[in-house]
């Protein structure tokens, strides 16, 4: 704990590194008319990136949650089948999963809703009502990121004494009562940062959606490059962009660690 504190105390030298790199970058973007037309080209796919990002992490976590419940479970059934899910998951590349997903799992799911439910409610989602592909990209994120969120949860979980529990229940609390006001509450400072690195690693593997042809940041980019053969700008622009956003969410869930751990030791 010692070396833990003396370290978060340390000078950040790096920090300074980035922030003079990033001005001189920005300084440069903001003069160069070349450069600045990139960047608003870019910007652009801001809010998708971030829309993407927050929807499948949102997703990823409550499932996430769920598989690790599940995989806590005292059903035989349930853990195997949490289990399967998680370990199947963490095996497929996430580019794979991901056009699998678009261009497999979302069409069956097409099809089979205009067959079982089409009539139903007059509603036929073939054509231009399909899925659209920012959807197909969310989901498979979803289904990619929950298994890495399950494991996350489920060490969070496990970390809590087993004493705190076994008082909660002598005191008559319900399960859910136990799960809400003293198991999860000790195990969301264990999982937090590991849980902030994976919305970091969301942030950047969102951009693999580009590959769907969603007009996020990537798919932008890779569009005007690709028409004005100006890729060394394209790409630095882009670069600059992503770690604007990731060592911005990085300085967030530092400080947010800090705060919590005060307040733990204060109490």
């Amino acid at each position: 704990m010692r070396a833990s504190e003396d370290h978060d105390k340390e000078f950040p030298w790096w920090l300074v590194i980035v922030a003079v790199t990033g001005l001189l970058l920005f300084g440069r973007v903001a003069l160069d008319e070349g450069y600045a037309r990139i960047l608003n080209m870019l910007m652009r796919g801001l809010g998708v990136t971030v829309f993407v990002a927050l929807i499948s992490y949102t997703g990823a976590c409550l499932l996430g949650l769920g598989l690790a419940l599940g995989q806590l479970s005292q059903s035989l059934i349930l853990r195997q089948v949490c289990r399967l899910y998680v370990e199947v998951m963490r095996g497929i590349p996430i580019i794979v999963l991901l056009l699998y997903v678009a261009f497999v799992l979302a069409p069956a799911l097409v099809s089979l809703w205009d067959w079982l439910l089409g009539d139903v409610f007059g509603v036929e989602l073939t054509g231009r009502r399909g899925m659209p592909f920012i959807w197909r990209a969310i989901i498979a994120l979803t289904l990619a990121y929950a298994s890495f969120m399950a494991e996350v949860f489920r060490a969070g979980l496990q970390s809590v004494d087993k004493g705190q529990t076994e008082a909660a229940e002598a005191l008559g609390l319900s399960r859910w009562q136990r799960f809400r006001h003293v198991v999860f509450p000790q195990a969301f400072r264990t999982i937090l940062p590991p849980l902030g690195n994976d919305f970091v690693a969301m942030i950047k593997d969102s951009s693999l959606v580009s590959v769907v042809g969603v007009a996020d940041i990537t798919q932008i980019g890779k569009t005007w490059a690709a028409g004005n053969f100006r890729y060394l700008e394209t790409y630095n622009v882009m670069a600059l962009i992503y770690l604007t956003i990731t060592i911005g969410l990085s300085l967030l869930l530092r400080r947010l660690e800090r705060r919590l751990r005060s307040r733990q030791e204060r109490n």
